[in-house]
């Protein structure tokens, strides 16, 4: 890849990281994003949910009838930092540290990297390219802009290929599915003191979670429960009225995740007794999928690494990928160069592998239409 390009990208990564991006307050970046698009000459526009869609129209090959199908190249917006978060940079001879930097960040600015890349290279793609920069893969965002991408294209792409900054080297063709749950305890509350006896939603949530914790889950499929949130209280000396925690479960196996998710409702629903409510809401759903290792699409990527030296590995996640995935559809996430500390104000990008990841991604998306 042209050293000039690399640079480029780096600087683009700099730029769109510099924009806040909680997830649920793209808005900013989201503009940032489709203005430089379309400086780059090409059709963009923000979606009602808050997507960047940008069309790169087929060349010649594809004034035909016979035109190819699209292909989506698709990253993320949001980061996990909320507002106010202390963005500052610090940059080395081969490292860039930073929040958000690697996540997403950098596969942001790869959107850009593959069209400098196409045109220095003078390719003609057979078929439209649609480049997206999607709101709410973090956290609660529920993957809600890349579901509103696949419910726009749906089967129609040649391939959906998600970028992310921090994993090169990685090919991920299975999404790894997650249920979230928000379990708020209401009681009446009162004096520590004076109306010591009465129940507290507090120590209700934590009998709750000390139960959860001694659910017994499979090492195989690998299977998670993890209480991520918890709140409640107003002072030392109330018995609390309210409570809340979020939970999260995740598993290899859709089944397994389904019975998983039963368990945690019906202990959860249990919970409730005279003067004790206990309120179960649904607050994430990432749907579990995958495509065979032997697709072509897979095939194609490892081959991208392997012509630039790297070992590629097959890998499940919970990406922007898990929702055409989920559907059958051919999909797979890939990394753009390599990093440590993700989701925290420490994250850090390493700078040289950079021109290894574009490369393998103009030679993935130049090969997905065939």
């Amino acid at each position: 890849m042209d050293r000039q390009i690399v640079a480029q990208v780096l600087e683009m990564a700099m730029s769109v990281q510099q924009v806040a991006a909680p997830t649920f307050a793209e808005g900013q970046r989201a503009a940032f994003v489709c203005e430089r698009l379309l400086e780059e000459g090409l059709e963009a526009h923000i979606d009602q949910v808050g997507n960047v869609l940008a069309r790169l129209p087929a060349g010649e090959a594809g004034a035909q009838q016979s035109a190819a199908r699209p292909v989506i190249v698709s990253a993320h917006l949001d980061t996990v930092f909320p507002a106010g978060t202390d963005l500052s940079l610090a940059r080395s001879v081969d490292k860039i540290c930073g929040p958000g930097i690697g996540d997403n960040s950098m596969g942001v600015a790869g959107l850009f990297g593959l069209l400098w890349g196409l045109r220095q290279q003078n390719k003609v793609l057979p078929g439209d390219l649609w480049l997206v920069a999607n709101v709410c893969e973090e956290g609660l965002g529920d993957l809600r802009g890349m579901k509103a991408v696949v419910e726009r294209f749906g089967a129609g792409p040649q391939a959906y290929i998600v970028l992310e900054g921090m994993a090169l080297g990685a090919v991920y063709h299975q999404g790894l599915g997650s249920r979230r749950y928000g379990i708020t305890i209401r009681t009446q509350g009162g004096h520590s003191w004076f109306d010591y006896g009465r129940p507290s939603a507090v120590h209700e949530l934590a009998g709750l979670i000390v139960r959860l914790q001694g659910l017994v889950l499979p090492a195989r499929p690998r299977t998670s429960l993890n209480v991520g949130v918890v709140s409640g209280g107003i002072s030392v000396n109330t018995i609390a009225s309210e409570a809340h925690m979020e939970v999260d479960l995740r598993s290899e196996s859709p089944e397994t995740l389904h019975r998983l998710a039963a368990q945690v409702e019906e202990m959860a629903q249990a919970a409730n007794r005279p003067g004790v409510d206990v309120r179960v809401e649904v607050i994430g759903h990432r749907p579990a999928g995958e495509i065979p290792a032997g697709h072509p699409l897979v095939q194609l990527s490892m081959r991208a690494l392997e012509a630039q030296g790297i070992e590629p590995h097959l890998q499940r996640g919970s990406t922007d990928a898990n929702v055409p995935l989920s559907l059958g559809l051919p999909a797979v996430c890939l990394g753009l160069t390599v990093g440590s500390a993700a989701h925290t104000t420490g994250e850090y990008i390493q700078t040289p592998p950079l021109a290894s990841g574009l490369e393998q991604l103009l030679m993935v998306v130049e090969n997905a239409y065939r």
